[in-house]
């Protein structure tokens, strides 16, 4: 994400590992054999330049942090420093209108939720949405004694106060439709429901008043379109005497709009066509329905914990750009098996020619205005900050060396293998004994190095 431009994506859907303390993998003979991940944390697991970066400048953030390590340990601190630094880069990410949606549990969604308050600003939150992943079990024969846990929670969240959004909505439930759309039409089997034809608050309100079927009131419509209506056939009076109504169909209607409680997408089930045995793979519904309602044909959608591609799969389905990352490389595999060789439906170019696909196993170079830049003179200014000493632990104080200027190498602190970027707050002065030394390691590793003999 380092790599990418600033503002360039229009949506984020990211389904993370939830801190569940276990370690997953896809079972051999499976289409996703070989993906795999783990979900222990500990302090090992971050590093120390993560600290660091929140601490200093996310103070809230990091008081979030380090709050989670008081009241749940170690493994909870590593855990949300891991998505915190995360989290801070997609929102450098995000366009002003785009949004944001976090896959978690129960586990640890009360602190991320905390965390993109700090992150995102709290006036950002737009909802907290239930999905309902597995129908009701029953454990207590097994000793459970707790409320059965049959959900997930995704947590929505905008860049900005304006934001994408496209309301989707979900048909009526029969119930509904028996006690408000009861009645039938008679040649065509069309129900409908009887509205409300008067004018509120009559002349104040600047209604006509008028007579319609007898019957003399304050209308909401002018004389000339309730004929209009009357001559459709979409006014009816009961009775003589009583006061028309409007006819509204029940098939013209878009629906519920839809709620934050989804229990009508179900959990992929092990004889599925779109299963590739990945042990979190998440329905391609749910993705359609996030993508949807927060992005527009041709938009931008990024899925930084990809996985077996579904988010990239459903993006290509609704006719969106889309980006994916993870660090296994079957999700590179995944991703084209899906869109070109899958046995099932979701096959998007099946027997035809699969567009480009971008594969990097390196952090691309941002292009856009306010992309970090590399001094030109880099090396002079890193001289004058180090005051003329290596970075490592050279000399014999137990200090860098003091040597003359073209006798230093320029070196990455992070790693470009590692994704380090190529700007001067990820640079430093090493002598050639130091800058061999480290290698492709972290600096951690040379400062390790303490005595004499070690270094040379």
């Amino acid at each position: 994400m380092q790599g990418m431009n600033s503002r360039s994506v229009d949506l984020i859907y990211l389904d993370p590992p939830f801190n569940s303390k276990a370690n997953y993998a896809a079972p051999i003979g499976s289409r996703a054999a070989g993906a795999h991940f783990k979900d222990t944390w500990g302090l090992d697991d971050i590093k120390r330049e993560w600290i660091e970066e929140i601490e200093a400048d996310n103070t809230a953030t990091w008081s979030i942090i380090t709050a989670a390590g008081y009241t749940h340990g170690e493994s909870s601190q590593a855990y949300l420093t891991y998505m915190a630094i995360r989290l801070l880069e997609m929102r450098r990410l995000l366009k002003p209108t785009g949004s944001i949606y976090l896959h978690c549990d129960p586990t640890m969604s009360h602190y991320l939720k905390a965390l993109l308050d700090a992150i995102f600003g709290k006036d950002n939150f737009r909802s907290e949405i239930i999905w309902k992943r597995s129908s009701a079990h029953n454990d207590a024969k097994q000793g459970r004694r707790q409320h059965g846990r049959i959900h997930d929670v995704l947590l929505f969240y905008s860049r900005s106060p304006e934001w994408t959004w496209n309301p989707l909505f979900r048909p009526y439930d029969q119930q509904y439709i028996d006690r408000f759309y009861r009645h039938v039409e008679p040649k065509t089997g069309r129900r409908y429901r009887l509205g409300d034809l008067t004018g509120p608050g009559g002349a104040a309100k600047g209604n006509p008043e008028y007579e319609v079927m007898g019957v003399r009131r304050f209308w909401r419509y002018s004389e000339e379109k309730m004929t209009r209506l009357i001559e459709e056939g979409r006014v009816v009076q009961s009775a003589p005497g009583r006061v028309p109504a409007y006819k509204r169909y029940l098939d013209e209607q878009p629906g519920v709009t839809l709620q934050d409680i989804w229990s009508d997408i179900g959990p992929i089930s092990s004889q599925a066509k779109e299963r590739m045995g990945f042990p979190t793979q998440k329905p391609i519904a749910l993705l359609k329905r996030i993508i949807a309602a927060s992005s527009n044909p041709g938009d931008v959608v990024l899925d930084p914990f990809c996985g077996c591609a579904t988010t990239c799969v459903a993006a290509e389905l609704l006719s969106r750009q889309w980006a994916g990352i993870d660090v296994s490389v079957k999700a590179l595999d995944l991703v084209i098996e899906r869109l070109q060789k899958g046995a099932d439906t979701e096959a998007i170019f099946k027997d035809k020619e699969l567009p480009a696909i971008h594969h990097l196993t390196r952090p691309p170079k941002r292009t856009d205005a306010d992309a970090p830049k590399r001094s030109r003179n880099i090396k002079g200014i890193l001289f004058r900050e180090q005051q003329g000493r290596c970075a490592g632990k050279c000399g014999d104080d137990g200090e860098g060396r003091s040597l003359p200027l073209d006798l230093f190498e320029l070196d990455h602190i992070k790693p470009r293998s590692k994704g380090g970027p190529d700007i001067d707050s990820n640079l430093q002065l090493l002598c050639a004994t130091c800058n061999r030394k480290k290698g492709s390691k972290t600096m951690t590793y040379l400062l390790g190095l303490t005595s004499q003999q070690e270094m040379f």
